[in-house]
This record gives C-alpha cells, structure tokens and sequence, in this order.
C-alpha cells in the first residue's frame, strides 16, 4: 500500500476555541498529521492529545520547535497575544495560521507585517467566513458576473450581523481541567487611543473585524469608511471603484439562532449568502442567486453545496496552502487593512464624521 504523505502540524494553545474551532477538524483532515501540541497548562495539554491521538505534549512552542520536524504551525491564540508570539514563530521559517485580526492595533500589526517581510515565512489570518462553501460559491458567482458584465455593474454590498447563538453547541465536547489560564505577554496600548477607546476598539474588532474583512472579499478591491452611525450600528463604505457599501451591526439581536447574511446586487440580479453559527458543526451557509438577464425570463437559484462546515474548510484550505496546492485565503498583508479599517471608522466616530 502506497503511504501519501501528511503535512505534520503544531499546535500553539489549545483552549476553548483551539479545540473547537481548530484542533479538532486539524486532526480529521486525510492530509493533515498532528504531531505535537504545546500548551502552557500540562494536565489540559496531556487531555487533549488524549482525545484527538496526538502523540506528544510539551509545555511551550520553544520547546516543541526545538523538537519536531513540523511542516506548519497553527497557533490559535487570543489575538493581543501576537505581539509577542508570532515573531518568535517565524523564526522557525514555516507556514503559520493565526486567529484574526493580527493584532489589537494598527501599529501592532504594521510591525508584524515587517517582521513577518524578514522572515521565510508566511502566515494565513483565520478568516473562517471566507472558507464557507456559501461565501467560495457566492464569490466565484460574483467574479463571473463582473468578469462577463452581462449582469451589468456591480451596485450594492451590504452585510447583516445581529448578535446571536454563534457557539451553537460548539463548545459541548470542550475538554476542561481547573487549572487557571496563564498570563502571556500583550500588546502594549498604542500611543494614539486612551484606556477607554482602546476598550471600545478591541471589543468591535474582536466581534466585527470578520464583516471588514468579508466586505473587501466580496467587492474584490478595497474600501473606505464614508459614515460612522454614533449608535454604531451602521457602517457606510464606499470601494475604490465607487460601488456602495454597507455592514449593519447589531440592528437587532436574537435570543436563538443566528442571522448573518452578504448581499451583493447587480443592475440585473443579485446573490445572497445566508451563514450559519460560526461554531456551527457540518453546516454550511446557503445561497440564493436571482438572475434577470442573457436574454431568458427572470429565475432564481438555490445551488446544493457540500456539507462542510467553514472552520472544517478553512483547515482544509491552509492544509492545501502548506501543500503549494492553492495561495492562503487571507495573508497578513491583507488582515493589515482590516485594522486600517476599523481604526477610520472609530476615528470618525470620535470626530462625528468630519473628513481631516
């Protein structure tokens, strides 16, 4: 029997969401192997690899890199952890995929970036909505109708998130010991925002850096904030070619169930993403696709998608990136305009949207 070769994998923390999001569809992937967990607290380091057959343990990445021959390292850490982490990471030269954002500011990601510039690595930022099968089909319909025009212009991009359930049962299984999470070393405040918007910063990019990010990827160029609602419920964009663009946080919240959804309009027809619960286990997203041109009476589409969930798909995307297979989903340079992003649109909250 033929063996195909595995990519041998790393892992960098495994708590709640290295577990669940991350660990475990790492260790169902036919193509992925791994090898070797670090992690600070040693009795939920040994229960974990228990569980998901990893054969070894150590109590930090140091000591791992200085033991394994790895292929790649995926470190789902709190983000504000980066500052510190990453940059010994890519000392080891090897593919590293990261939780979003990069970083907690603007001047903590640049430096990143620089970093990463001198390093022989590179890293794919954990933009889990861009791996759903909704979002993969609903950016191949876009691309096509901007690439045969037949749908004319590109119009609209909106994007809806009310808070809701987004573990949906993600964390049942979670593997738990007593001992108390350690402390790591953070990013410092950057010099440009006082204690309180620091604060109010980290809590929108922590929950709405997904929907920057995801905007970009739908327009396929990048954007700029044009309007800042003071409720900070709305944001208004506009993308470099001028197509208008908007993400509405919170406009209601949900007691159940999750209501996320992408909407991009043409001047004849448009297609619509409707994602399900981040946590969600085997769920993909689904699309709805109204067509009004080429010639054929007006219909719409509901295509069949493959029952895989985004966080299972984004393993398998980063698997196929270490392979040379395909690029990353979303590169730090990339993750880096996301904060570029939300610093505007917080910078014209504070002025009421006075343009300097």
């Amino acid at each position: 029997m033929i063996r195909v070769p595995r990519v041998k994998v790393g892992f960098v923390g495994v708590g709640r969401m290295g577990q669940s999001a991350h660990l475990r569809n790492y260790a169902a992937l036919p193509g992925c192997e791994v090898v070797a967990i670090a992690e600070l607290r040693p009795e939920l380091a040994k229960a974990v690899a228990s569980k998901y057959g990893v054969p070894r343990v150590y109590r930090t990445h140091m000591e791992m890199l200085a033991s394994e021959e790895l292929d790649a390292i995926v470190a789902p850490q709190q983000y504000l952890n980066h500052w510190a982490l990453i940059p010994e990471l890519l000392k080891a030269g090897l593919p590293l995929f990261v939780e979003k954002p990069l970083a907690g500011s603007v001047d903590a990601a640049r430096k990143l970036t620089s970093e990463l510039g001198r390093s022989r690595s590179w890293v794919m930022v954990g933009y889990h909505k861009r791996s759903d099968p909704a979002v993969v089909r609903m950016k191949e319909e876009v691309e096509s109708w901007v690439k045969s025009a037949e749908a004319g212009s590109m119009t609209y991009v909106r994007i809806t998130m009310p808070p809701g359930d987004w573990i949906a049962g993600g964390f049942d299984d979670l593997v738990r010991t007593q001992e108390e999470p350690p402390e790591l070393e953070r990013e410092p405040l950057p010099a440009d925002m006082d204690g309180k918007t620091y604060k109010e910063f980290q809590s929108f990019i922590n929950y709405y850096i997904h929907q920057v990010n995801l905007l970009r990827h739908l327009l396929g160029e990048s954007y700029d904030v044009e309007y800042a609602d003071q409720s900070m419920r709305l944001l208004v964009a506009r993308s470099k070619s001028g197509v208008p663009a908007t993400i509405e946080m919170r406009p209601y919240s949900t007691s159940l169930g999750w209501q996320e959804s992408a909407f991009v309009s043409f001047d004849h027809g448009w297609i619509r993403a409707d994602l399900p619960p981040p946590l969600a286990r085997g769920v993909p997203g689904s699309v709805t696709i109204f067509r009004d041109f080429a010639g054929v009476p007006p219909y719409t589409l509901t295509p069949e998608l493959p029952p895989i969930d985004a966080m299972r798909n984004q393993a398998a995307n980063f698997i196929e990136a270490v392979d040379g297979k395909s690029r990353p989903r979303c590169e730090a340079s990339e993750a880096l305009e996301d904060l570029v992003v939300a610093k505007d649109y917080f910078r014209r909250l504070k002025t009421r949207n006075q343009v300097g």
